[in-house]
């Protein structure tokens, strides 16, 4: 069994000496922010075990930022995920003193992410949501941006041309990515169906673009069932996609553009064999993973989290620490793909 990392072993990993080391471990002599620092992540990096006495030296002359965060779905697993996601992005960063406020909004209604937004707004030094495209959301977006509050557009863009960044997959890529696994998992052409949460997810609707422009492109043959809204809801979408099925003997495919994937998974482990319509849902929880597992998913489409976290916490302080951009901007993340035979 290996023993602990040691002060030598800091050292080494920071590029200083032992003595630098023993001084910011001990605080006698001051010691420049920026070695502080380098010697904090060094001994981050190798598991030193007083890392926390480190990053002590550090607090006074970190600067103090609070970033909120006004999500949906707070009981869903992979909102669930995000915040941990969030949380954990703030905490390790180590040149700032950061603090993550979340919270949820109780529905979809624009009003509902309004009043959670206004809850937080004046206490945060950045903000991002997940919120829906809507006039009086693109209004008090552009009011917090005048007053210095940058605000982030997550997974799904709203307030085009006014909040500071998007940050979330390329969603007509997405749906283009879609129609291709179904098109090319199918031995024969037939219809194919796509679910959008609604009209005020500009995301859903870009993906339902880019799955019915890569048909008409390259998959002619597959014809596309009028577009069906589910509210992202479980309920609607077992009920709709029941009707599908029983409305079209060759349904070949169906693509779950947000949320109520879970409806379609039960759906068609009800009246289908596994396998026997392609199905494509986005982000990786329990029920998609046991769908992969036994055949009724063919594919998921997932955002890196983690990645996704990390990029916006860097965002966030840059914005509030040089000001806003002067133009906004979008951070697409590469998709992950999972297969059955990938997980």
């Amino acid at each position: 069994m290996s023993s602990r990392p040691t002060i030598k072993d800091i050292a080494a990993e920071a590029g200083v000496s032992t003595a630098t080391v023993d001084r910011v471990l001990n605080g006698r002599v001051q010691v420049r922010d920026e070695t502080v620092r380098k010697v904090a992540d060094a001994a981050h990096r190798i598991g030193y075990h007083a890392t926390g006495l480190i990053d002590q030296r550090l607090v006074p002359t970190m600067p103090k930022m609070t970033f909120g965060f006004v999500l949906h779905k707070g009981k869903q697993e992979f909102y669930r995920n995000f915040a941990r996601e969030i949380e954990q992005a703030v905490a390790n960063r180590r040149d700032i003193h950061g603090k993550a406020v979340i919270r949820y909004a109780a529905d979809q209604n624009p009003e509902s992410f309004l009043q959670e937004i206004d809850a937080i707004s004046g206490e945060v030094d950045a903000l991002a949501s997940s919120a829906v495209n809507h006039q009086n959301i693109n209004r008090e977006v552009q009011r917090l941006q005048g007053q210095g509050t940058p605000c982030f557009a997550l997974l799904n863009d709203f307030a085009q041309g006014v909040r500071e960044n998007y940050l979330g997959l390329n969603n007509m890529q997405v749906g283009r990515i879609a129609a291709w696994l179904i098109s090319n998992t199918q031995s024969e052409p037939g219809k194919v169906a796509v679910f959008v949460g609604g009209s005020r997810w500009h995301g859903h609707q870009l993906r339902e673009t880019g799955f019915r422009s890569y048909l008409r492109e390259s998959a002619p043959d597959f014809s596309v069932v009028d577009t069906l809204v589910n509210l992202e809801t479980r309920t609607v979408t077992h009920e709709a996609t029941i009707d599908l099925l029983a409305r079209h003997s060759d349904l070949r495919g169906i693509y779950v553009a947000g949320g109520g994937m879970e409806g379609a998974i039960a759906a068609l482990r009800e009246v289908r064999p596994p396998g026997k319509v392609s199905l494509v849902v986005n982000e990786m929880t329990e029920e998609s993973r046991a769908g992969l597992v036994d055949g009724y998913v063919t594919m998921v489409i997932a955002t890196p989290l983690a990645q996704l976290c990390a990029d916006l916490v860097e965002m966030m302080i840059s914005a509030v620490s040089t000001g806003s951009s002067e133009t906004p901007g979008q951070h697409f993340l590469e998709p992950r793909l999972y297969l059955p035979e990938s997980i």
